[in-house]
C-alpha cells in the first residue's frame, strides 16, 4: 500500500507539472562519425531547436480574451474566463492554472534540448581538408551554439511568464525523470527567479562574438535576436523595480513567506537605474524605429518597429468572425473596448477629452490612434458607416453573443479587408516586443531614477509623433505629472497588446482602477442626431490577493507538493 501511495504521489505530480520530462529518446543523438550520420544528427537537433518556438503563446487565439477584459480595457460579451476575476469569485479552487502546466511543459522541452545525452560530433566535417566541408563545419558549429542561445532566451521568456503570475516558482534547469525526487522541489525566492532570468538573457547578449545575431535572413525571421533578448530584459527589470515587487507591507503585511513575492532589501533607485539602462541598450542598437503606420500593428510580420513577434500558424479569420462588428454577416463583436479606455484618448490638440465640452461629437478631433484601435459609432467598416445606436444595424442585438456590451468594437488586429462572405483569410501577427514599448519602459524607469532628465520627454514623445499620429508633445517635467502622462501613453499606445492587466498590478493601482464599474455608452438616434449617454455596463471587483495568481488548490493538496500559497488567498 505504501508503494502504491508513493506511485500515486509521483504520477499526480507528473500530471500537474505537465509532463516536464519528455521522452529520453528525443535527446539521444546518433553518434557516428560519417558525414551522412552527422547530417541527420544535426537535422534532428536543428528541428528540435526550431520546434521550441511552437510553445510560444498565441494570444489572439485565447489570452487576449482574459488579459484585456480582466482589466479596464474591454468587456467580453461571451462571459469568458475573465468573468470570475471581475466579479470576485476567482479562487484557488476554481482556478485550473492551465497556463502553469503549459509553461512548465515548454521549460521541460527546453531543458531536454539544452542537456542532451550526447553532443553532436562534428569531427567528420572538422577534420576534412575540403573547403566546402570546412564551411559546413563552421555553419553547423555556429548554428548549434546559436540554437542553444535561442533556447535560453525562450526559457527566460517562459519563466518570466510564470513569475509575473505567481511570484517565486521552482527553478527547474535540468531534465526531470521518473527517478527525480519531486518532494524536494520547492518554490525559489522571487529574487532567485528574477536573477536567473536576467542571467539567462545576459548569457545570450553580453559576449559580442558569442551572442544572438541582430537579424536573420527572411527564411529565419521570427527567431530570437539580440534585440529580443535585450527587450525581454528591459521588461523584466522594469517589473523588478515596480511597486508590486517591493511593497509587500502595503497590501499583505504579515505574510509568512515574503521572499516568494517580494524583492527584500533591494535599493529601488538601483532597480530603476537597471531598468533604464536595460531599455537604453535596446534603443542604442540603432536597429528599430517606430513604423510609419500605426494601423499595421498586428497585421505585419516585418517592419522597422518589430523586435520579436509570432506569426499565427497559417492563414485564419477566426479573430474577424469573433470580433468584427455585429450586423456584418454573423460576426459576433466579442471583445468590446470600454468607455474607460476610449475616454483616455486625448483631443487632437493634446487636451483631455471631456464629455461636458466634447460630448456632442465625441469622436471627432481625437488622438488618431483611437480610430486605429476602436470601431465606434459612425466609424467606417468595409465602406459602410457603423450605426451602433439602439436598434441600429450594428447596435445591441437580441442575443448575448451578437451584441456590443459597451457601444464599441475592437479594430486593432482585425483585417478589415477580409471578405468573410467568401470565407477569406489572412496571416495574423502577435507582437511580443516592439520599440514603442521600449521607449516607454525607458521613460518610465528614467522618470523614477532621474526625474527631469530630458530623455524622458524625448522618448515618450516618440510614440506620439510617428507619421499618421503626430500628437502634440508632452512637456511635463515634474515627476508626478510625467509619471501620469507616461502611464496614460502606455494605456493608449499598447492597448490590447497584453500590458494593461499587468501594468495596473505592478503599479499597484489595480485596487483603485479595477474596483470601479466598467463603462460604456448608450446611443440613441433622435431628430436626425445621435445622442450619447454614459452607462455602467458591468460592476467590477478587485481584491488585493489578485495581485498574484493563486496556485490551484488541486496542486497544493497533491501529496509531495508542499508550496506556500500566495498572499491572502487562503484567508
Amino acid at each position: 500500500m505504501k508503494n502504491m501511495k508513493n506511485m500515486k504521489k509521483m504520477l499526480g505530480f507528473l500530471f500537474i507539472m505537465g509532463a516536464l520530462s519528455s521522452c529520453d529518446l528525443e535527446r539521444q543523438y546518433i553518434t557516428f562519425n560519417t558525414k551522412e550520420k552527422v547530417d541527420k544528427e544535426y537535422e534532428l537537433f536543428h528541428n528540435m531547436g526550431i520546434g521550441l518556438y511552437g510553445n510560444l503563446p498565441t494570444p489572439l487565439d485565447g489570452q487576449i480574451y482574459f488579459d484585456s477584459p480582466a482589466s479596464d480595457e474591454s468587456n467580453d460579451v461571451w462571459i469568458g474566463a475573465s468573468q470570475s476575476v471581475n466579479n470576485g469569485s476567482w479562487n484557488e479552487y476554481s482556478w485550473d492554472g492551465q497556463e502553469f502546466q503549459s509553461l512548465y511543459n515548454s521549460i521541460g522541452r527546453i531543458n531536454d534540448f539544452l542537456n542532451p545525452i550526447a553532443e553532436i560530433d562534428l569531427d567528420a566535417w572538422k577534420l576534412s581538408p575540403l573547403e566546402s566541408d570546412q564551411l559546413k563545419y563552421t555553419t553547423y558549429k555556429y548554428e548549434i551554439a546559436n540554437l542553444k542561445r535561442e533556447a535560453r532566451f525562450l526559457r527566460a521568456f517562459f519563466y518570466f511568464e510564470l513569475v509575473k503570475r505567481y511570484g517565486g516558482v521552482p527553478l527547474i534547469k535540468e531534465p526531470l525523470t521518473t527517478s527525480t525526487d519531486f518532494s524536494g522541489i520547492k518554490r525559489n525566492t522571487l529574487n532567485e527567479c528574477f536573477q536567473f532570468i536576467v542571467d539567462e538573457l545576459d548569457s545570450t547578449t553580453q559576449d559580442e562574438v558569442n551572442c544572438l545575431p541582430l537579424a536573420y535572413d527572411e527564411i529565419n525571421s521570427g527567431r530570437a535576436t539580440k534585440g529580443a533578448a535585450l527587450a525581454l530584459k528591459s521588461r523584466v527589470t522594469l517589473y523588478m523595480a515596480s511597486d508590486l515587487y517591493n511593497s509587500l507591507d502595503q497590501w499583505a503585511p504579515g505574510y509568512e513567506h515574503p521572499e516568494l513575492v517580494s524583492l527584500i532589501g533591494k535599493d529601488r533607485k538601483t532597480l530603476w537605474k537597471n531598468a533604464a539602462d536595460a531599455a537604453k541598450k535596446v534603443i542604442d542598437l540603432g536597429v528599430y524605429t517606430p513604423a510609419s503606420d500605426y494601423n499595421i500593428i498586428g497585421k505585419s510580420f516585418t517592419n522597422s518597429e518589430l523586435i520579436f513577434v509570432r506569426r499565427m500558424m497559417g492563414q485564419s479569420n477566426n479573430f474577424e468572425w469573433e470580433n468584427c462588428p455585429r450586423g456584418y454577416l454573423t460576426a459576433r463583436g466579442r471583445l468590446n473596448p470600454s468607455q474607460n479606455l476610449v475616454d483616455a484618448y486625448e483631443m487632437k490638440n493634446g487636451s483631455k477629452f471631456n464629455w461636458a465640452t466634447n460630448g456632442e461629437d465625441p469622436y471627432s478631433n481625437r488622438d488618431p490612434r483611437l480610430d486605429m484601435t476602436v470601431y465606434h459609432n459612425e466609424s467606417v467598416f468595409q465602406n459602410t458607416q457603423l450605426d451602433i445606436s439602439v436598434g441600429g444595424a450594428n447596435g445591441a442585438g437580441p442575443t448575448l453573443d451578437h451584441t456590443t456590451g459597451t457601444g464599441y468594437y475592437i479594430k486593432k488586429f482585425i483585417d478589415s479587408g477580409l471578405d468573410l462572405s467568401q470565407n477569406k483569410s489572412s496571416y495574423h501577427t502577435w507582437c511580443f516586443f516592439r520599440i514603442s514599448e521600449i521607449y516607454l519602459n525607458y521613460a518610465e524607469a528614467l522618470n523614477e531614477y532621474d526625474p527631469g532628465n530630458p530623455d524622458i520627454l524625448t522618448y515618450v514623445n516618440k510614440t506620439r509623433q510617428r507619421t499618421g499620429v503626430n500628437m502634440p508633445t508632452i512637456k511635463e517635467t515634474d515627476q508626478v505629472a510625467a509619471r501620469e502622462r507616461i502611464r496614460t501613453e502606455r494605456q493608449i499606445e499598447l492597448a490590447f497588446e497584453g500590458h494593461r492587466f499587468w501594468d495596473l498590478r505592478r503599479w499597484m493601482t489595480a485596487v483603485d482602477v479595477l474596483n470601479k464599474p466598467l463603462r460604456g455608452v448608450n446611443i440613441s438616434y433622435e431628430d436626425y442626431t445621435y445622442q450619447y449617454t454614459l452607462v455602467e455596463t458591468e460592476p467590477r471587483i478587485f481584491l488585493p490577493k489578485m495581485y498574484f495568481h493563486p496556485f490551484p488548490k488541486s496542486l497544493l493538496v497533491t501529496e509531495g507538493v508542499d508550496w506556500p500559497q500566495n498572499p491572502l488567498w487562503e484567508k
